[in-house]
């Protein structure tokens, strides 16, 4: 029996890392790192990387990028091990898991919020179902909702 991972193209493995780990960082606490930002990390580290090959990167359109060298300028810019970027599907760097985890509660609870506003005068009991619907169905990873 095949995985849903199985029919996911390296290209777009490769843009669902760089886009978590893009998320963990405002999950920190910080604000989104901007191309620039990104640029001048690698710069520091004798890498260039063209805002289009950037583009193509984090949206999994375009060629597949190998280049180790730029691969663990990025893992070193985003304080993860190499091997996570480097193509071994391997498991999440420990911080990134854990701040997803947080991410995914964020989200649970701003639906939740929502969700309240919006039906009005419900019981607690309702409230307490549709927080463990949202809990159980939610994605452990995954691009921004």
């Amino acid at each position: 029996m095949s995985s849903p991972q199985d029919s996911v193209s390296p290209q777009l493995e490769l843009a669902r890392k760089l886009n978590l780990l893009l998320d963990v960082v405002v999950a920190e606490g910080n604000t989104p790192y901007t191309y620039r930002q990104i640029e001048a990390g690698l710069n520091e580290r004798g890498l260039t990387l063209s805002r289009a090959r950037w583009a193509y990167m984090i949206t999994g359109d375009g060629p597949l990028v190998t280049d180790p060298a730029l691969l663990t300028g990025l893992a070193e810019f985003f304080r993860i091990p190499p091997e996570y970027m480097l193509g071994g599907g391997g498991d999440l760097p420990e911080r990134v898991d854990a701040q997803l985890a947080f991410v995914k509660s964020l989200r649970v609870a701003r639906v939740v919020s929502f969700a309240a506003r919006m039906l009005g005068d419900v019981s607690p009991e309702t409230l307490r179902s549709i927080t463990e619907l949202l809990q159980d169905n939610t994605p452990e990873a995954g691009p921004p909702a």
